[in-house]
């Protein structure tokens, strides 16, 4: 009787939303297991690792270049038992490496925890509300990116630009509404910003910068929420927004060209003290412009994934926080190639990309410079990457890094 039941339940596995599916020959939708014959209701799991070897040139003498680091592991369910509603989990850890491994796995960062957690009421078709432990964010694609098929080693880290300031590792505890309007895409929603983030126990000095520290030091009402939202225009195939996640590179199996917009704003998220050592709020602003391009070329394989953003940012007076959230704005961009393989399944993606910041406070620059390549064996379900990345920050001397990522999704 176990056998039967084990042997009924491996055979519900079955195709599901291609939203994950993106250049993979194997994968066709992932693992879905059905609770009715019409497979109505349902529950699918996602799996996926990163694993990290990377080297840098520039570490004190008593350290290694060379070091080894998971940098996710994360588990994704979501179900419907019916069409009108939705719930979603996703639990994991990040950038687990030798220096934060805990000698019997009970440290923090050996701990899993949510990403995210919501549930979904549809309304009608196009249209849905939504609340939780979210990942609906606004800014730009990027900053709704999904990990298992970015097309460069990681994501612009810029482009995140709430990560544990606002949010829990780029969610808020929130409501939202996401829908289309025929090609025209939207999600929006109000939050609550967390009081002890990245700057608990940093409060502003006399006439100094900026501290983002709005709900910690002048409590929820005037600073506890935030409001979110982006906006795209599909002007050829549709992309999928059942899911949150945005697709990094379908590797010329869409043809899809989008424009979109976005914002952030949380009023009186920083705060100032003036010469008395009053404390101030000041209005946290992040908007973005964005394009993304993504198709074939012709009927040889090959394929071009271009994506291109402005970003302006204002955290509050002269902000800036461990050489990566700063006021100033930001231009970014990628473009990766396929090469033309057409009659095997291993497919080859060199790219670069580059960022370049203005930052307020030391009325500099800093320049991200990347370039690297993806070797794709079963689409992003599995690949190999091999990136070089260079970063130069004001007058800082520039900092080399060489990773090579295997991931598996499942």
């Amino acid at each position: 009787m176990k056998k039967l039941i084990l042997l009924l339940f491996l055979s519900s596995f079955l195709i599901s939303h291609s939203v994950f599916s993106q250049g993979s020959p194997d994968y066709t939708g992932g693992l879905k297991v059905k609770l009715n014959e019409s497979g109505s209701k349902y529950f699918r799991i996602i799996s996926w690792a990163q694993f990290w070897a990377r080297y840098t040139d520039d570490v004190p003498d008593d350290d290694s270049n060379i070091d080894f680091s998971i940098r996710r592991a994360r588990i994704l369910m979501y179900s419907q038992i019916n069409k009108d509603f939705l719930i979603l989990t996703h639990f994991g850890l990040n950038s687990l490496n030798a220096n934060n491994l805990s000698p019997v796995g009970k440290g923090d960062s050996s701990q899993l925890f949510f990403h995210g957690v919501w549930g979904q009421y549809n309304l009608g078709a196009n249209h849905a509300i939504g609340g939780g432990l979210h990942y609906w964010n606004g800014i730009s694609r990027l900053n709704n990116q999904s990990t298992l098929n970015i097309m460069t080693l990681d994501n612009n880290r810029q482009s995140w630009a709430h990560i544990g300031l606002s949010d829990q590792f780029a969610r808020h505890i929130g409501i939202y509404a996401k829908g289309a309007f025929g090609k025209l895409q939207y999600r929006v929603s109000v939050n609550e910003s967390i009081t002890n983030n990245l700057q608990e126990g940093t409060d502003p000095i006399a006439n100094g910068s900026a501290v983002y520290a709005g709900r910690r030091l002048l409590g929820s009402k005037d600073a506890g929420k935030n409001f979110a939202g982006y906006f795209d225009y599909n002007f050829l195939d549709q992309e999928s927004n059942f899911l949150p996640y945005k697709v990094g590179s379908y590797l010329g199996s869409k043809k899809v060209f989008n424009v979109g917009a976005g914002f952030f704003y949380h009023p009186d998220g920083s705060v100032i003290a003036n010469t008395n050592g009053t404390l101030e709020g000041e209005d946290v602003a992040i908007f973005a412009v964005d394009a993304f391009y993504d198709a074939p070329l012709g009927s040889n394989g090959s394929a071009i994934t271009a994506y291109a953003t402005y970003q302006n940012n204002d955290y509050g007076q002269n902000y800036t926080l461990g050489q990566t959230y700063e006021t100033g704005s930001m231009v970014y961009g990628h473009v990766g190639y396929v090469i033309p393989n057409a009659n095997k399944k291993i497919k080859f993606q060199p790219y670069t990309s580059f960022n370049l910041r203005s930052i307020d406070a030391i009325d500099d620059n800093a320049t991200t410079f990347g370039v690297g390549a993806n070797a794709y064996f079963s689409g992003h379900n599995s690949k190999l990457t091999l990136e070089y990345l260079n970063i130069k920050y004001g007058d800082n001397d520039a900092q080399s890094f060489v990773t090579l990522q295997a991931m598996i999704y499942l």
